[in-house]
């Protein structure tokens, strides 16, 4: 796997966490699906959706930066801020196999595929 696979990954990873907190937001998804259950309204969770999507935002942009230009002079914070998302995302990931039927089915495995990407970005060489 080169950096343009970890990389795709991370964009896939990224879109699929944005549109199932999209179709949170639109109501599509019941809240009561995600944050383990906890939430007791929808106006409790719709601000944890909105601050979600715009993270996966922050971080897609991320990633599109790290796909897209050879940065050999910003290697160290590159590779810093990924093994931050690969700390964050593991978190997440562990959260979900305590949280509800939904989560452990489905984010679960969105969040994998986080970890996997941002591992892959934060050890793979910046040439392309």
């Amino acid at each position: 796997m080169n950096i343009k696979t970890a990389v795709f990954m991370g964009i896939i990873f990224y879109s699929l966490t944005i549109l199932i907190h999209f179709l949170i937001i639109s109501k599509s998804i019941p809240f009561t699906w995600v944050n383990g259950g906890r939430s007791e309204s929808f106006a409790e969770q719709l601000p944890i959706s909105v601050v979600n999507t715009v993270i996966s935002i922050i971080g897609m942009v991320f990633t599109l930066f790290v796909g897209k230009f050879k940065l050999n002079k910003y290697k160290r914070g590159i590779t810093l801020i990924c093994w931050f998302f690969v700390a964050l995302w593991s978190f997440g990931f562990i959260q979900q196999l305590f949280g509800t039927p939904f989560e452990k089915m489905v984010c679960s495995i969105v969040l994998l595929l986080g970890v996997i990407s941002h591992l892959r970005m934060a050890i793979e060489k910046r040439e392309m």
